[in-house]
């Protein structure tokens, strides 16, 4: 899955963003405008310029990500080397910004996801953020800002522009990626029928569900409180569920980025 990321990030980068002076964010933006200012190759400025992040990345993280890291820059650096000679699908600026934003995100969100990385920021990142008062996200986003404004002057103020928007685009579309199109939610329910909806929901919307036994803070009285974990597709069946069988019913829904055991998969609904 690592291979098949670098590829996916191999086209979007040669085929859609660099013929056209669009740069991706991190290191991999950093590499095209050294490649364009020197003329050097751009595979090599990807391996060259993630070296030292590598090196943090292998002491302060752990040998299995950064193993994961290296070889998804060589894949990366190898595949860019061979689409490069390949003429590019178009040389509309909007178009290459989107394609490429689309293609790169997929690509970067598949090595994310299987535990591998692109991109020396991130590291620095997880490193200032366990320092910082700033998320992972806020660091990435910063240096990144940075790094696309540095394009207005090594190319031209609209590509950078352009370069906004692929980056946005791929930001969004490695979310997707890595949490799947059927995202999930968790459910959490405090309610005073908690057989019957427990009871509509396995049957209604084929989930499983978990009581939990709880007590009111300010009633102290003793509560059976539901937890789920449903798709986004399907909040609304939920609540119509709820408030047919308990109008006065507390519910919250959360983002939930992985599941993994338990009985989560769909049952089928009769």
């Amino acid at each position: 899955m690592l291979l098949i990321g670098s590829i996916f990030t191999a086209i979007g980068l040669e085929e859609f963003l660099v013929p056209n002076q669009i740069i991706d964010g991190g290191i991999v933006g950093i590499s095209i405008m050294a490649s364009h200012l020197t003329g050097m190759p751009l595979s090599l400025f990807l391996v060259l310029l993630n070296l030292p992040f590598l090196y943090l990345g292998y002491t302060q993280i752990g040998k299995t990500f950064a193993i994961s890291t290296i070889f998804s820059i060589l894949s990366l650096s190898y595949w860019v080397s061979i689409f490069h000679p390949i003429t590019e699908v178009t040389r509309d600026l909007f178009l290459s910004a989107t394609f490429g934003g689309i293609v790169v995100g997929i690509g970067v969100g598949i090595i994310i996801r299987y535990g591998g990385s692109l991109d020396g920021t991130e590291i620095v990142a997880i490193l200032l953020g366990k320092k910082s008062g700033f998320s992972i996200g806020e660091i990435v986003m910063f240096f990144n800002l940075f790094i696309l404004c540095s394009a207005g002057f090594v190319f031209s103020w609209d590509k950078a522009m352009y370069s906004l928007v692929a980056y946005f685009i791929a930001f969004k579309v490695i979310d997707i990626t890595i949490e799947g199109l059927d995202e999930s939610k968790g459910i959490l329910i405090v309610t005073e029928a908690p057989d019957e909806i427990a009871d509509a929901l396995m049957a209604r919307l084929g989930r499983g569900v978990t009581i939990f036994h709880g007590e009111g803070g300010y009633s102290g009285e003793s509560k059976k409180i539901l937890y789920s974990v449903i798709t986004r597709l399907e909040i609304a069946k939920l609540k119509t569920i709820v408030q047919e069988k308990d109008e006065t019913a507390f519910v919250t829904v959360t983002d939930v980025h992985d599941v993994m055991g338990g009985r989560v998969k769909k049952k089928s609904i009769h």
